[in-house]
């Protein structure tokens, strides 16, 4: 479609949206709008316009996506990365599981196409190896992770380290199946991202290697990197009495380019195939679902479920508005002020802030830790732990779509 095209479609589009966007701001909330966290940054009429005008602009994006033609496409859905150079299909489902199960905070980006080794189809990440396996074609366990930890912790460890104990300390997780322990903020990690399915059995206790604290597991090494919470979520956490965790507090290395460089897989970039589109959130419709009965969070890329996590929303009174909306302000930092009958509040430094519908937004708390619990906290807003709000504020954009309701 040439250009003049793709702008009158987009400009229709544009109209259409902010005719129907219009309503939904409006109707749902409008009895809800004095019960919010936050004052709203934009009057309704202008927060309709932004929503219409971003998703415009990306569903103008999805039309140039499917004009190409479809003769030269791959036969199974792919994306390029551009910054390695490397695909990533469904050829063997390898696609759709780095989508679902962490993408690139987990995983990091693909550094091979896909090879085989001892007659399994494999392919390298930057911090895994996705394994197919066909007996299991169909199932949860058709695409495996590598056991990539392992094999680096018996090239880098001595075996001593690797024994483990049979006496653990008081106060940690301990698992007889390897001998070894966790706790602390890799502890958390570990259990919220996946724990036995991604990252397997821990291999080692923690240890010191280069200045900083490390973990082995049978699928993963995690690093504690606690500089990256800052002295006032500290502060806090000394204040409440529980742990307080950013997305970045614990990383996942590079295992699986330490170990394609060790055993000498190609990892030079690739041309990109003809019809296959550069990797980007973008190229999936975005939504976010939020059910207040489960008190819990989804966000989806099309119809795949790419993230799930807890939720505290409006108590009584202060009820969080159930309809269909879009997000229309975003901000990284904000303080919390609010009036309504005798109740006034001061909450400074809220972090990952995106506003939905008039005061209510999504946000990330350090004031409790009842989030999937049932126990209702806000004054409408959706309340999300500090991490879950950093990563829906990384994932989504203005104009991306939510859904809350009963």
């Amino acid at each position: 479609m040439p250009v003049r095209q793709l702008i009158t479609a987009a400009t229709l589009i544009l109209v259409t949206l902010f005719a129907g966007a219009s309503a939904l701001w409006l109707r749902p909330a409008e009895a809800r709008l004095p019960n919010a966290d936050f004052a709203a940054p934009l009057s309704a009429r202008a927060a309709v316009a932004v929503v219409a005008e971003a998703q415009a602009r990306q569903e103008a994006q999805f039309q140039q996506i499917t004009l190409i033609d479809p003769t030269r496409l791959p036969l199974t859905p792919s994306v390029y990365f551009a910054d390695t150079g490397h695909h990533l299909s469904n050829r063997s489902g390898f696609l759709n599981f780095w989508r679902a199960n962490g993408q690139k905070l987990l995983f990091g980006l693909p550094i091979s196409e896909e090879l085989v080794e001892n007659g399994r189809i494999v392919q390298y990440f930057e911090r895994a190896r996705f394994e197919f396996h066909p007996e299991a074609r169909g199932g949860d366990s058709q695409v495996q992770l590598g056991l990539i930890g392992t094999d680096l912790a018996s090239r880098n460890l001595t075996p001593s380290t690797l024994i483990g104990v049979d006496d653990p300390q008081s106060g940690v997780g301990y698992f007889p199946e390897t001998r070894h322990s966790l706790s602390g903020p890799i502890r958390s990690y570990w259990e919220r991202h996946g724990g036995i399915g991604v990252f397997g059995f821990p291999i080692s206790e923690e240890l010191i290697e280069d200045g900083r604290t490390v973990q082995y597991f049978e699928r993963a090494r995690l690093e504690s990197w606690p500089e990256d919470v800052d002295s006032f979520f500290r502060n806090q956490e000394a204040m409440r009495g529980f742990s307080l965790n950013t997305l970045y507090d614990v990383r996942v290395s590079d295992v699986g380019r330490r170990l394609a460089a060790a055993r000498g897989v190609g990892i030079a970039p690739v041309a990109q195939l003809p019809g296959t589109p550069i990797w980007n959130p973008t190229i999936w419709r975005r939504h976010i679902d939020v059910d207040l009965s489960t008190q819990q969070l989804v966000a989806y890329e099309s119809d795949l479920a790419v993230w799930h996590a807890p939720v505290a929303t409006g108590r009584d009174g202060f009820d969080t508005p159930t309809g269909d909306f879009a997000i229309y302000y975003r901000v990284p930092m904000q303080d919390m002020t609010g009036s309504i009958g005798d109740e006034s509040w001061y909450v400074p430094h809220i972090p990952w802030v995106q506003y939905i519908v008039g005061g209510v937004a999504f946000h990330g708390t350090y004031w409790h830790n009842a989030h999937g619990t049932g126990t209702r906290m806000s004054h409408g807003c959706v309340n999300l732990r500090i991490d879950d709000a950093q990563w829906l504020y990384e994932w989504a954009d203005i104009g991306t779509s939510v859904t809350i309701h009963n």
